[in-house]
C-alpha cells in the first residue's frame, strides 16, 4: 500500500456556524473538533506525515494544540481551500506514495473508512468515500425554478478523506493553477487533469460540522460509540466489484 501523507484542511472560517471561534476549535466530547480527525490519522502506521493547514491567524493556536511528534506540521492556508491544499502539498516532503486530503471539520472519520479509501486509491490511483443520497435532487435555475430532476440512483454524496497517488495529484494541481480552474473538491481537479476516481462506501456518520445542529449530532454519535453501539447508521465496506462506481473525466 505504501506510505501516506495527510493534509488536514482547517483554514476555513466556518461563517455558517455563527460562533465567535472557528468551528475547528469548538469542543466535541471535551476535545477540539480538529483534534478528533488528527488523532485518528496519527494512529495509522502508514501515515508518515500530517500537514494541518490553518487560517493564517490561527497557525500558532494550532501549533500549541497539536503535539510536537515529529510527524505533524502546521502551515498557513490560502484564500480558498484549493490554495490551502496546494500549500499542504508543498510541505509533504519527501513525497509519499499516496496523499489523503481530509476536512478538519469531519471529526468522526474512522480508521476503517480511511483504510478503505487508501486501499482503493492504491489499486485505482484515486478514491473518495461516498454515500447514496436519500432525497430527490433537482437542478434549479437562478430564478428558483426546477430545470431537471437528477436520477437519484446515480448520485453520491462525496465525503473526505479523498486519497490520490502523489505525482498525478501534484501535476493536476499545477495544471489547475495554470488554467485558473477552481474545483469544488480535490477529486474534481484530479478528474479533470489526471483520470478516473473510484467511489467507495462512505459512512453516514462521517458528518461535516457546518451548522450548530451538527455539533449536537456529532456529540450524540460519539456517545453512541462510547456506549458500544458502534455507528448509529453503519455503512459496510463493499467488495471491489460492488463499489459505488467510478467518476470519469
Amino acid at each position: 500500500m505504501g506510505t501516506v501523507g495527510v493534509i488536514i484542511a482547517a483554514a476555513g472560517q466556518g461563517t455558517r456556524m455563527g460562533t465567535p471561534v472557528n468551528k475547528q476549535f469548538l469542543l466535541l466530547d471535551g476535545r477540539p473538533v480538529l483534534m478528533h480527525s488528527w488523532h485518528t490519522f496519527s494512529s495509522l502506521s502508514e501515515v508518515v506525515k500530517l500537514v494541518v493547514v490553518a487560517h493564517p491567524q490561527e497557525v500558532e493556536t494550532c501549533r500549541r494544540l497539536l503535539p510536537d511528534d515529529g510527524r505533524t506540521l502546521v502551515v498557513s492556508g490560502g484564500r480558498e481551500r484549493q490554495d490551502s491544499v496546494m500549500a499542504g502539498l508543498a510541505c509533504l516532503q519527501p513525497a509519499p506514495d499516496l496523499v489523503a486530503v481530509h476536512d478538519g471539520a469531519r471529526p468522526l472519520v474512522t480508521t476503517g473508512l480511511i483504510r478503505r479509501v487508501i486501499e482503493a486509491a492504491a489499486r485505482c490511483g484515486a478514491a473518495v468515500p461516498g454515500v447514496p443520497v436519500v432525497d430527490t435532487l433537482k437542478m434549479v435555475n437562478a430564478e428558483g425554478f426546477v430545470e431537471a430532476t437528477l436520477e437519484r440512483s446515480r448520485v453520491q454524496a462525496i465525503q473526505t478523506p479523498q486519497v490520490f497517488r502523489w505525482q498525478p495529484l501534484v501535476d493536476a494541481y499545477a495544471r489547475a493553477q495554470r488554467d485558473g480552474f477552481r474545483g469544488t473538491d480535490d477529486a474534481s481537479i484530479y478528474e479533470r487533469y489526471a483520470g478516473p476516481v473510484r467511489v467507495v462506501a462512505g459512512a453516514r456518520d462521517n458528518i461535516k460540522i457546518t451548522v450548530p445542529e451538527d455539533v449536537l449530532l456529532a456529540n450524540l454519535l460519539l456517545q453512541a460509540r462510547a456506549g458500544g453501539c458502534g455507528t448509529l447508521v453503519p455503512e459496510p465496506a463493499l467488495p471491489a466489484d460492488e463499489e459505488a462506481g467510478v467518476t470519469r473525466r
